[in-house]
């Protein structure tokens, strides 16, 4: 495995190596060895000659290094071949994990032109400055945020509301990579439907930022926005039918209904992007807009506040008013609960219909609050008929219905 790891590497770095006296220092004869001399090191004297060995190795680097930095002053060849050290001598207890390193390291030397101008070329400085503040939000915040209830109520995790926060700037991130490869027109109502499988109501959050953050992508964003209504609705068919068929036969009709009504007003605004002409992208355009993902958190722990005093104020309450609560922070949730009743025989299918209405029309009203403080007057006046058309939609699917 050693070997084979040198090998792979050396050939990689054989073919940058050069000709003549400003020729690299290290090729693939070089790699091979210098992962054999990993091997032996760890079988002879384990991790203490492995040490010597690559103290060794990393002396002659430097050397090679203070020769040629006149002619290459880059530091990719001689680390490599520190590296490739330390994995000969982890192939004698992980070999697997040996190889998986290898082929690594083997693809970024080999992606060194293409990423020198993705990071040059492709990335603005607005996307890197985006892209650090993510990285803090999930890998150095969120870690530190308390995982438990707390508040009035005990109505507020931490942890749980700062993911929506991060969810938010996924999905406008998302959305921004999609615009970059396929343009506005079409890039944000494919990120919104595929969002709303994850969070309809932080996709409408993310494209009501996108529409006030650049006001030429108001049509784009209004389509993505009303399409993660649709995944939404066919997301809750799947959970359903996975909880209880029985529940999901009676619920088919209205859902098809909400469904088709989520259809046509995102295709209606889908086929005017498609007659508008494309607008360039501003290389000035965030990824996301941080404080509007934390406005939206503030609304949703003001919701989550308001649902559980509710709850704790008619805590005797039946199921259409459990469901409706919850059904303000979560639609999929509420109508899980639901439909777990129906499986564990404590209610009847036909009982189920309204309690997972109303927690889909609760859960409207607050994709409503979002869609009027995220994206503006001009987005909430195009977001709003189109959340209320699907909504009556699902109500009048009932009608007629067998029960």
């Amino acid at each position: 495995m050693a070997l084979g790891v040198g090998l792979l590497i050396g050939i990689e770095r054989e073919r940058h190596k050069g000709e003549g006296a400003s020729r690299a220092p290290a090729g693939i004869r070089t790699f091979a060895i210098v992962a054999l001399i990993g091997v032996a090191s760890m079988t002879l004297g384990g991790a203490m000659l492995l040490a010597v060995a690559t103290a060794g190795v990393l002396a002659l680097s430097a050397l090679a290094y203070w020769r040629g930095q006149e002619a290459d002053p880059g530091l990719t060849t001689e680390t490599a071949l520190v590296l490739t050290v330390l994995l000969g001598g982890l192939a004698i207890r992980e070999p697997a994990l040996t190889a998986g390193l290898g082929v690594i390291v083997t693809a970024l030397l080999a992606a060194r032109s293409p990423l020198h101008h993705f990071v040059k070329k492709v990335l603005t400085s607005y996307e890197i400055r985006d892209g650090l503040i993510f990285g803090v939000a999930t890998l150095v915040v969120l870690p530190l945020l308390p995982d438990r209830a707390m508040g009035p109520f005990d109505a507020l995790n931490p942890h749980a509301i700062w993911v929506l926060v991060i969810l938010i700037m996924a999905v406008g991130a998302a959305g921004h990579v999609a615009t970059r490869l396929v343009g506005l027109r079409f890039g944000l109502p494919f990120s919104g439907f595929v969002s709303g499988f994850i969070s309809s109501t932080a996709a409408i959050g993310a494209m009501g930022a996108h529409a006030r953050g650049t006001p030429s992508t108001l049509t784009p964003a209004v389509a993505g926005a009303v399409l993660s209504t649709m995944a939404t609705v066919i997301y809750m068919a799947i959970v359903i039918g996975m909880t209880d068929m029985a529940v999901l036969k009676i619920m088919l009709r209205p859902l098809i209904f909400a469904g088709v009504a989520a259809s046509l007003y995102g295709a209606l605004f889908t086929f005017r992007v498609v007659r508008e002409t494309e607008v360039v992208m501003d290389p000035r355009s965030r990824a996301f807009s941080l404080p509007m993902a934390l406005g939206l958190a503030a609304t949703l722990s003001t919701i989550l506040i308001g649902t559980a005093a509710a709850q704790a104020w008619f805590y005797s309450a039946g199921t259409t008013l459990v469901a409706g609560l919850a059904g303000f922070v979560d639609t999929h949730s509420a109508a899980i609960s639901v439909a777990a009743l129906v499986a564990a025989g404590k209610i009847q299918p036909a009982d189920a219909v309204i309690p997972i209405l109303v927690g889909i029309t609760t859960n409207t009203v607050s994709k409503l609050i979002f869609a009027a403080t995220a994206g503006g007057r001009a987005f909430a006046v195009r977001v709003i008929p189109g959340l209320i058309l699907v909504i009556a939609a699902a109500w009048l699917g009932i009608l007629g219905s067998s029960p």
